[in-house]
């Protein structure tokens, strides 16, 4: 049984342990409270916080491969959404210092995941500070036990070689301290410091050229739109990298030679595929959400199976890569990236979406038509039981097992397919291309979808969308299911 001590001392003996520094006298506080150290998320209640709006983060590193040291400070412009006495970020490294506005704050871990910031004035409710925290740490050492992933998730994907941050859905913790929610999204900067002969490639657009400095290189990147944490990313290493532009789209290609010399080739030949599948993906879904595309390949991975993630503007592969993939990652710039789920429950939203687009793109080079995809494949897993049990729009948090099950993408896949045969394809194609500029930037549920797909059919969906995505057995083959 633990000795009962008064919670002022305790609260004062943590943050001289942590911090090192007598937490300041702050002003004032009236009505102010100490942010929620989550956004209230169900499936994961640590990500992201409650009292804050993060506009930007200025991501400052240097990496060093031998010992692996990631160091530097990440600065956020935040908004206080009400009165704060303290505020959390979402971060696993060790912290050095804090400062709010130019000014020290007191700082704590409570638990592994959350930083808890205490600055020395209070934030009333519209004030905008800027945060500035240094670290200096080895990501590779950490791992972090969540609701998703019980036996313990490291994301953090690095050899002696090369470097990549790419992880879904939590990787922003191990290397910047963030408001890790897609619910909350912000600009980057992104400057990273390393070996000056390696390459650097990270979201959006390379700032000028890199600036050298001895043996040491800084390489920046800018994302101007809105992204999600779990969407940001660096990789450094020694990549053959090509540029160009499709379509009045520039578009970068990346691929690790640590690949022998004819899998790069072949690598580099379908990840250049980028801007002509961007373009025809703009064909269909309306303008293109960000100034440039392309693509990454990676022989690095942090999980027992081959992966790919739809970071944003350019996302990563590793190995394995095909045509197909690139579909799905380059549609989730539409869907996931631009519209991000509001919560991780909506996951349907982004990988259904995704996985239709794939079919759409064999249909429109000469495959087979969606409607041929979905009599088949419907016909295929009308037996399995287990498929149909999944309920793709609240899946479950293991993501492992549930979140992204094969059912989330493939009866996600199947049920828009059905939907477009329901409400024909001139509705449908304008359903999505409005549900993407209507919620470019921002965030939305099922329940908004399935709202926005009624009105573009002119009646109640209901029965539709039940069948398609809860029911716990495979829908009736009637018109009134898309058949």
């Amino acid at each position: 049984m633990p000795v009962s001590r008064p919670l002022a001392s305790i609260a004062l003996v943590t943050a001289v342990a942590l911090t090192g520094t007598l937490p300041g006298a702050p002003a004032e506080a009236g009505a102010a409270q100490p942010g929620a150290p989550g956004i209230g998320d169900p499936y994961y209640p640590e990500d992201g916080n409650g009292g804050i709006d993060v506009r930007h983060y200025a991501i400052d590193l240097t990496y060093a491969f031998d010992p692996a040291e990631l160091s530097g400070s990440t600065t956020l412009e935040i908004e206080a959404t009400s009165d704060l006495s303290s505020f959390d970020l979402d971060f696993l490294l060790p912290v050095d210092a804090v400062t709010v506005d130019g000014v020290d704050a007191a700082f704590s871990k409570p638990s592994e995941h959350e930083l808890q910031i205490t600055p020395a004035t209070a934030l009333a409710k519209g004030d905008v500070a800027s945060v500035r925290v240094e670290y200096d740490a080895d990501p590779s050492a950490v791992s972090w036990e969540n609701p998703g992933d019980p036996g313990g998730e490291r994301s953090w994907m690095a050899d002696e070689q090369e470097v990549v941050t790419a992880n879904e859905p939590h990787m922003a913790p191990w290397w910047f301290p963030s408001n890790d929610h897609p619910r909350d999204k912000a600009t980057f900067d992104i400057s990273i410091t390393t070996d000056a002969g390696k390459n650097v490639i990270a979201n959006g657009e390379q700032v000028g050229d890199p600036v050298v400095v001895g043996d040491q290189a800084t390489t920046h990147w800018r994302m101007k739109e809105p992204m999600a944490t779990y969407l940001a990313f660096f990789a450094a290493g020694h990549f053959a990298v090509r540029q160009g532009t499709t379509d009045g789209i520039p578009w970068v290609a990346a691929v690790s030679k640590q690949f022998g010399t004819a899998t790069r080739r072949g690598y580099l030949r379908l990840v250049r595929r980028s801007g002509p599948i961007t373009a025809w993906l703009r064909s269909e879904l309306g303008p293109y959400p960000f100034d440039s595309t392309g693509g990454l390949v990676t022989p690095l991975n942090a999980i027992p199976y081959a992966f790919a993630l739809e970071n944003q503007s350019r996302p990563t592969y590793q190995g394995g890569i095909d045509e197909i993939t690139e579909v799905h990652e380059l549609a989730h710039q539409w869907f996931g990236d631009a519209v991000s789920v509001r919560r991780w429950k909506d996951i349907w939203l982004n990988e259904g979406f995704a996985s239709y687009m794939e079919h759409r793109w064999t249909e429109d080079h000469g495959g087979e038509t969606t409607r041929q995809w979905l009599d088949h494949d419907f016909r295929d897993l009308a037996g399995s039981a287990g498929f149909w049990r999944v309920n793709v729009t609240d899946p479950g948090a293991n993501v492992n097992t549930e979140l992204f099950d094969t059912p989330v993408y493939e009866r996600g896949a199947l049920a828009l397919a059905a939907l477009r045969n329901r409400i024909g394809k001139h509705a449908f194609d304008g359903l999505l291309r409005d549900w993407a500029a209507q919620h470019r930037d921002g965030s939305a549920t099922v329940g908004m979808f399935e709202h926005a797909a009624a009105q573009a059919a002119g009646h109640p969906m209901d029965r539709f969308f039940h069948a398609w995505l809860v029911a716990d057995r495979p829908p009736r083959r009637t018109a009134a299911n898309g058949f």
